[in-house]
């Protein structure tokens, strides 16, 4: 059994944490809403009172936050991790945040005896609430392998993919490659309707065919029946898709379909739909 502080008990982190409890171990928790963790300290969890409090005399640290600048508040601020944690504490972010933060985490670690990782996962809210995450991690090989059975109790994928920041760019890489797939089942979706076919006959004949997609079985029911609540939400598909452009133009290349992809989120969120899921692309075209 280990000693687990997280951090984070939103839409991802509330399966996650259920998931470590029944794995054994001893989970402490920490959120800035604390109404949102309640069902966990229900379930075992013990609540404490600030990130900085979380992290104190546990094995591991394991957060996952909204965005790089919650990320940072978490780490950095006067009353989190860094100013809590004791020596020999590694630091697993699970959050979808930029390579270099990452990469300044993991610094800041080495430099005060501390271990770190970057590992964000992939499945949404399904997949955190079943344990079969995919979880991609950068850092030292060393330190994945011993983190590994924590893990194990969250992801069925796990994979390690190199230093530090790697698995934040292998992250963009899943985000980039869901943009195309979304806005496919979207199109696809918007023009059945446009022709005057049966949306559900067209997604029952298309699904099983070279169309057929995770991003179609997840989303295109729900947008027939107009369900856009939230598995993974809009706005912060939106953040990662920034993250993802603002690399690939420090690196002077294109990602001309991302782009296109990301603009027309941006417009959704703009007509007030950043809160629903994903799948609310498809707003887009009914505008």
């Amino acid at each position: 059994m280990a000693k687990i502080g997280f951090i984070g008990t939103g839409l991802m982190g509330q399966g996650m944490v259920t998931n470590l409890l029944k794995a054994g171990h001893q989970v402490q928790v920490w959120n800035r809403t604390k109404e949102k963790a309640l069902s966990l300290v229900e379930k075992g969890a013990i609540w404490t009172t600030s990130a900085q409090a979380c992290s104190q005399d546990v094995d591991y640290v394991i957060t996952i936050v909204g965005y790089p600048k919650d990320v940072e508040e978490v780490y950095f601020g006067t009353q989190g991790i860094f100013a809590g944690v004791s020596a020999n504490t590694v630091l697993i972010d699970m959050t979808t945040t930029s390579p270099a933060l990452a990469t300044k985490i993991y610094s800041t670690a080495k430099d005060r005896g501390l271990q770190a990782l970057d590992a964000p996962v992939s499945g949404g809210q399904a997949g955190a609430q079943s344990g079969q995450l995919a979880i991609m991690v950068g850092g030292e090989e060393e330190v994945f392998q011993k983190v590994l059975p924590i893990l194990e109790a969250l992801g069925t994928n796990i994979v390690y993919e190199g230093p530090a920041g790697s698995g934040q760019h292998t992250k963009m890489a899943n985000q980039i490659a869901i943009a195309g797939a979304l806005a496919g089942v979207c199109e696809a979706l918007y023009y059945a309707k446009q022709t005057g076919l049966d949306p559900e006959k067209t997604y029952q004949t298309i699904r099983t065919g070279a169309a057929g997609s995770f991003q179609m079985e997840a989303f295109m029911p729900k947008i027939i029946a107009q369900d856009f609540d939230a598995t993974f939400y809009m706005k912060h598909f939106i953040k990662d898709l920034t993250i993802a452009s603002e690399e690939s133009q420090q690196r002077n290349f294109k990602l001309e379909i991302m782009e296109a992809i990301r603009q027309e989120c941006q417009q959704v969120q703009a007509m007030g739909y950043g809160d629903q899921g994903t799948q609310a692309l498809y707003h887009y075209y009914q505008a």
